[in-house]
C-alpha cells in the first residue's frame, strides 16, 4: 500500500475489467471504492443467461484460456475443481462439407477447383514477396494468403464477424489471431493428406462446470459485494467536480475514475465541454453488435465438435458452438437435450432483425446439418447486445491517440474490451488484467507495468 492513499475510486462496470480491479483492490486491503453496474447482474459480455426453459447460454462462444499467471491463479482459486478441461475440436462449414480448422492448413478438403485457386493464389503471393502496403485488412489478407484463400474464406468470414467490409479494418490487431501460412508445409499437407489442428492459443481451454462462462465472474462477486452497486447506470460525468450522475438521480464523487463504458459513450456522457478534437475522434470509433441465438434440441449431442465457422453468405451466423459439449449442466437437469449457440453480427452497415433472427438461425441450422429433418427444437433464446465488437478500423489508433491522453489528464481511465477499444486485448483474461494493472498503477505506483492496456503482454 502507498504511504498516501489515492482517495475514492469509482469503477463503472462490473464486467471482467471492473471485477478484476475490485478483486485486486480487496486483495490489497483497499476498500474506499465503488463498482457501479448498469445491469442487475455482474459479468458484462462475459455473463450467461438462463432461459425460461432452463438452458444456460453465454453471450457468445467464449472459451477460457490465458496469457497471464495472475488470471490462471484467479481461475483456480475461484473455480476449484468445478471446471472442464477441453481440447479444441473446431471446424469450418463451406461447400456443403466440414473442413478442419484452421482453414489455411486444411485446404485439401476443398473441391479441386477451389483448392487449385488457393494454391495458385498463395504461390503468386509468395512470388510477389507479400508486396503491397497493407493499408487495411483486405489488402493484408490478399498479400499474405493469396486471392484464393481470401476469396473463399478470409474475406467473407471477416465481413460476417465484423459486420464491416474488411477494407474498413486496420491490420495492427491481427497478431496471433490469424494463422499465417508456410507454403512448403501447406503443400505437404495437401500432397501427404496431413492435418494440423493444434494451431493457436486456444488449442486447449477451460470451461466452468456450472453456470456457463458467467460463473467465473459470479464467483468474484462476494469479494466486492460491500463495494458493488447494481442497476446503477451512469448518465453524466462532471470531470471538473469529479462527480458521476446516475439514472436514478444519485451522484457519486470520485478521485480516480475507472470506466469500462464504451469509449464513444463515455465521451458523450461528459457534462461539460469536451475538446472538439476529442469529440470528433470518439465519433469515428466503429462497433458491431450481436444477436446470440441459443437453441435447445431434444436428444443427446450428435457430435463431439466444439464450434464451427460459417463464412458463406447464405447462412446468417458466423459461428455456432455446441455449448452442451462444454458442460452437461448448461441444459436442464435430468433432461436428455443438447444446446447450440449461434452468433450473428450486426451494425449500421449490416442491420439484422432481432424478431426474425431466431427463425432464420434455426432454418439455417437445418440446411447445414446441425439440425436433422426430425430434430425437435425445445428452446430458442435470443440475447441481443448493441456493443460486442470494438472495430479495429484503419483510423482507430489515430482516434485513440487523441481521446485517451485527454481522458488520462482528467484522471479518467478507460479500460476493458470497449473502454480501451483494442480488440486485440479484449479477451476475458486481457480484460481482467487491465483492471488489475490499473489498480497496481493507482495504488502501488506501478505505472511501467500497465502493459495490457497499451496492447502489450504483461500482468
Amino acid at each position: 500500500m502507498p504511504d498516501q492513499a489515492p482517495g475514492r475510486l469509482l469503477i463503472l462496470g462490473a464486467g471482467p475489467t471492473g471485477l478484476g480491479a475490485g478483486y485486486r483492490l480487496r486483495e490489497l486491503g483497499y476498500t474506499d471504492f465503488l463498482i457501479a453496474e448498469a445491469a442487475d447482474h455482474v459479468g458484462g459480455l462475459a455473463s450467461s443467461e438462463r432461459s425460461a426453459r432452463g438452458f444456460t447460454y453465454d453471450i457468445g462462444g467464449h472459451v477460457l484460456f490465458s496469457h497471464y499467471p495472475y488470471f490462471d491463479k484467479l481461475f483456480d482459486r475461484l473455480m476449484g475443481e468445478d471446471y472442464q478441461s477441453l481440447a479444441r475440436d473446431a471446424w469450418i462449414w463451406m461447400f456443403q462439407r466440414f473442413i478442419p480448422y484452421p482453414f489455411q492448413s486444411h485446404i485439401r478438403y476443398l473441391p479441386k477447383e477451389a483448392l487449385l485457386e488457393c494454391v495458385l493464389g498463395l504461390v503468386e503471393a509468395r512470388q510477389n514477396g507479400h508486396g503491397g502496403t497493407n493499408r487495411n485488412l483486405a489488402e493484408l489478407i490478399v498479400h499474405a494468403f493469396g486471392r484464393g484463400i481470401a476469396k473463399h474464406f478470409l474475406l467473407p468470414y471477416n465481413e460476417k464477424v465484423w459486420a464491416h467490409p474488411p477494407e474498413v479494418l486496420g491490420t495492427g490487431w491481427v497478431g496471433e489471431r490469424m494463422a499465417m501460412v508456410d507454403l512448403p508445409r501447406l503443400l505437404g499437407n495437401v500432397i501427404l493428406e496431413r492435418d494440423e489442428r493444434a494451431w493457436g492459443p486456444n488449442a486447449t481451454f477451460k470451461y466452468p462446470r456450472y453456470g456457463g462462462t458467467g460463473e467465473l465472474f459470479h464467483r468474484m462477486m462476494p469479494f466486492v459485494r460491500d463495494q458493488l452497486r447494481l442497476e446503477a447506470r451512469a448518465v453524466g460525468i462532471d470531470r471538473e467536480a469529479r462527480l458521476v450522475r446516475f439514472a436514478d438521480g444519485t451522484v457519486e464523487r470520485y478521485d480516480h475514475l475507472l470506466s469500462t463504458v464504451p469509449l464513444d459513450l463515455l465521451v458523450r456522457a461528459m457534462m461539460r465541454d469536451v475538446p472538439e478534437p476529442v469529440h470528433d475522434a470518439a465519433g469515428r470509433l466503429r462497433h458491431a453488435g450481436s444477436h446470440i441465438v441459443g437453441v435447445g434440441v431434444e436428444g443427446a449431442s450428435p457430435s463431439p465438435k466444439c464450434w464451427i465457422y460459417y463464412p458463406e453468405s447464405d447462412v446468417p451466423f458466423y459461428r455456432v458452438t455446441y455449448l452442451s459439449n462444454y458442460s452437461p449442466d448448461v441444459v436442464p437437469e435430468g433432461s436428455l437435450c443438447h444446446s447450440l449457440l449461434a452468433e450473428v453480427s450486426h451494425s449500421s452497415l449490416k442491420p439484422v432483425s432481432p424478431t426474425e433472427v431466431a427463425g432464420d438461425v434455426i432454418n439455417a441450422m437445418r440446411r447445414t446439418t446441425l439440425l436433422g429433418a426430425t430434430s425437435r427444437v425445445v428452446d430458442a433464446h435470443v440475447i441481443s447486445r448493441e456493443y460486442t465488437y470494438p472495430i479495429p478500423s484503419v483510423d482507430r489508433d489515430e482516434a485513440l491517440a487523441t481521446i485517451v491522453p485527454w481522458l488520462e489528464s482528467q484522471d479518467i481511465h478507460s479500460r476493458g474490451r470497449f473502454g480501451a477499444w483494442r480488440y486485440e486485448v479484449g479477451n476475458m483474461d486481457h480484460s481482467v488484467a487491465q483492471g488489475v494493472e490499473w489498480v497496481n498503477r493507482t495504488l502501488l505506483g506501478d505505472r511501467a507495468n500497465e502493459l495490457t492496456w497499451l496492447a502489450k503482454r504483461g500482468c
